[in-house]
């Protein structure tokens, strides 16, 4: 709207004058002409940085939003493995960094010597271990190789929110009690839009963010929640 307004005022401000100018001085309409292609050229530019902003917004916040439900998902994954093996959530980054980098997860593996020999309606497995029906193994395999089966990623920078200049996710842990009386372990981590749209259009952010709160909405990417139980559902799920 901004840049309307200033083509109209330069209309009026130039073009209308530059009338009466040409008609009582003839010699100056090629100056006139060079003057108003110039002007042209500013309100052109004008007029497209103008239209295509919002377009530009948009494409950036479709990448960006992409690439923070990704981390997210990613976080949700390794807090998922996390509590399988130690009954619970973390709200401390380092933990689960040292987790993935550090720790395994023991695979299980039965197999019956004599094929047929196990009675499974007569004896546990755990006695037919002890009897020698069936012999048990253990194998280690990393948190990571599990995790991304030997894919490359880097694990350390998995706090940052993408494109904000190193900003870390919030992050935390708690224990909820539902209405039957049942305690249940939760954790939520979180992008505030303002970081995930760093270095963006100042105004755009903000119209967006108001856009995103005005019915009570959250004004970021989340995982999860402190205050109910939602299975680890993100908000951008619901």
């Amino acid at each position: 709207m901004t840049t309307y307004v200033l083509i109209l005022v330069a209309v009026m401000l130039v073009g209308i004058p530059s009338i009466f100018i040409v008609n009582k001085y003839p010699k100056v309409r090629l100056a006139l002409q060079i003057v108003f292609a110039i002007l042209i050229l500013v309100f052109s530019y004008l007029l497209f940085t103008n239209i295509n902003k919002p377009i530009k917004f948009e494409r950036s916040l479709k990448m960006r939003s992409e690439a923070t439900i990704e981390r997210l998902k990613d976080i949700r994954q390794i807090q998922g493995s996390f509590k399988d093996k130690f009954n619970r959530y973390t709200s401390s980054f380092d933990t689960l960094v040292h987790f993935v980098q550090a720790d395994s997860f023991a695979i299980e593996n039965i197999v019956e010597i004599t094929p047929g020999a196990w009675k499974q309606d007569e004896i546990t497995k755990e006695e037919a271990i002890k009897a020698g029906i069936l012999l048990k193994s253990v194998a280690y395999v990393s948190v990571e190789d599990s995790l991304w089966q030997n894919k490359s990623y880097d694990i350390v920078n998995i706090r940052f929110i993408p494109y904000s200049q190193n900003v870390e996710f919030t992050m935390g842990a708690t224990e909820l009690e539902t209405a039957s009386k049942v305690k249940v372990k939760v954790f939520e981590c979180y992008g505030l839009y303002i970081d995930i749209l760093n270095g963006l259009d100042k105004q755009l952010i903000s119209n967006y963010i108001d856009e995103k709160t005005k019915y009570g909405g959250f004004e970021g990417i989340r995982v999860g929640s402190l205050t109910e139980t939602t299975n680890n559902a993100g908000n951008w799920e619901k």
